[in-house]
């Protein structure tokens, strides 16, 4: 008995300290990447599927579809780590890719640095400018956090239209930042006999990145600071009664989210090779929204469940406008254009994934949660009442 006087003490000592609440908190815990046996084994045929995917398909199109989604991934768990796990809503977030993507050209194409240097800087500068933007935006919560995030977009429009050294102003820029590590270049990349092509070389190197973004997201949701998000996210006053203090928290899930933006910026640009200020705009904002609501909140896989599913809306345009006579083809004028009926099926699911399904793809994959059965319960049924054993032996009478 007075072994255990020790650990309780401990237990005990400062219950009302933040690492205590958060240590003790199961529910501001969030699950792990390789939890289970079978999110190991998936998280290997993931790995390999990077370099197996490439190898056997041969056609540009849809590969550059799945590196598209992948950058959209990476971009979608920055604003997941800001409004899933954090409980901000933002609207702005194109603009910190659109921050990635030119200053990615500029470091990259205009001043020669290598890609090691200038992906990583363009991802730090999106986080320097979340990092001036966060301490004002963060004052605010709920709409009036979006409205205020909206406004970055439009913000990040006209500077980018109005300093043409940088951005090429209205009519863009050609990016010609170079994507090789050493003597690994993605743009023709060789793997012992295959020569690849540059969109085969190009999903690879996003997706391996996309694969270590996700790693380091899940760490940081486990981390004292990401419980810390989530506590404020659940009960934010209860969160701050018992010492987690909101404003640093939340600092930490804008400038990491804005971090994110910044690097799929980078790889953006790389993609698309021309970029114009008008690429980033509102409707690259609500895609994001559309993927994480879609794919599944405050989740590690939801992003890119959500950016696969994402990418296959304008493929079924194309293929319905040759249905649809409201649908323009492509090349056409008349009817409603391709990326406009892709916002309007954005807009449509996640109407229906918030009023029916608010767990996202996401939610297909988990098995419902057993409830626990009541302590009287389970005595109720281990030790049955007096006299129905005796009856149970005793059989009928005749």
């Amino acid at each position: 008995m007075t072994t255990a006087a020790p650990h309780a003490e401990a237990n005990s000592a400062d219950p009302g300290s933040t690492d205590a609440v958060l240590g003790r908190s199961a529910r501001a815990r969030a699950p792990r990447l390789f939890g289970t046996l079978t999110a190991k084994i998936l998280a290997i045929v993931f790995v390999l599927a990077i370099f197996a995917v490439p190898l056997n398909i041969g056609d540009s199109y849809v590969l550059t579809v799945l590196t598209t989604a992948a950058i959209a991934a990476i971009a979608a768990t920055g604003l997941n780590l800001l409004t899933g796990y954090a409980g901000q809503i933002s609207l702005g977030h194109a603009f910190f890719v659109g921050a990635g993507a030119f200053s990615g050209q500029v470091l990259g194409g205009q001043l020669g640095l290598p890609f090691l240097l200038w992906l990583p800087l363009a991802a730090l500068f999106a986080g320097a400018l979340g990092a001036l933007v966060a301490p004002f935006a963060l004052r605010l919560r709920g709409p009036y956090l979006a409205i205020v995030s909206l406004g970055l977009v439009y913000i990040g429009i006209y500077a980018a239209r109005n300093l043409p050294a940088l951005t090429g102003g209205l009519n863009g820029t050609v990016v010609t930042a170079p994507v090789a590590i050493g003597p690994l270049d993605f743009t023709s990349l060789q793997i012992g006999p295959f020569l690849l092509t540059r969109e085969q070389g190009m999903f690879i190197l996003c997706w391996v990145i996309l694969a270590l973004v996700l790693l380091a997201t899940a760490n940081i949701v486990r981390s004292r600071s990401g419980r810390a998000m989530q506590a404020i996210r659940d009960h934010d006053l209860a969160a701050e009664v018992l010492g987690v203090r909101r404003l640093p928290s939340m600092m930490n899930a804008f400038i990491v989210s804005s971090v994110l933006g910044g690097l799929a910026g980078g790889l953006l640009g790389v993609q698309l090779q021309y970029i114009r200020p008008e690429n980033f705009g509102l409707d690259l904002s609500i895609q994001y929204v559309a993927i994480i609501v879609i794919g599944g909140l405050a989740s590690i896989w939801g992003p890119v469940l959500g950016a696969l599913f994402i990418g296959l809306v304008p493929v079924m345009a194309i293929w319905l406008s040759n249905y649809l006579p409201f649908i323009a083809k492509p090349g056409e004028q008349s009817g409603v254009s391709v990326s406009g009926f892709g916002l309007i099926v954005y807009g449509v699911l996640i109407v229906v994934f918030l009023l029916f399904r608010r767990g996202g793809l996401i939610s297909f994959f988990h098995r419902p949660a057993r409830a626990p059965r009541a302590p009287a319960a389970r005595a109720a049924a281990s030790d049955p009442a007096p006299g129905d054993s005796t009856t149970q032996k005793e059989g009928p009478s005749s």
